[in-house]
């Protein structure tokens, strides 16, 4: 199922680095617009590849830091 995502992006030292609005963790860059959307989707299905591949038996806990 695709969803839609705010991609909010900047120059930075002779490239474009961008990040998705609203989801923690995925950022990237590229030397022109087209490279810098593949790689955030490359990063957006890595994160969710992760997630997808823990075990079943797999726990959880909340964390305060």
């Amino acid at each position: 199922m695709s969803q839609s995502f705010v991609l909010e992006y900047w120059h930075d030292e002779g490239w474009l680095v961008g990040r998705l609005r609203g989801v923690p963790g995925v950022f990237s860059q590229g030397q022109t617009l087209d490279e810098l959307e593949d790689n955030i989707r490359d990063a957006y299905q890595l994160m969710n590849a992760d997630e997808e591949s823990a075990p079943a038996d797999a726990k959880t806990k909340e964390l305060v830091l």
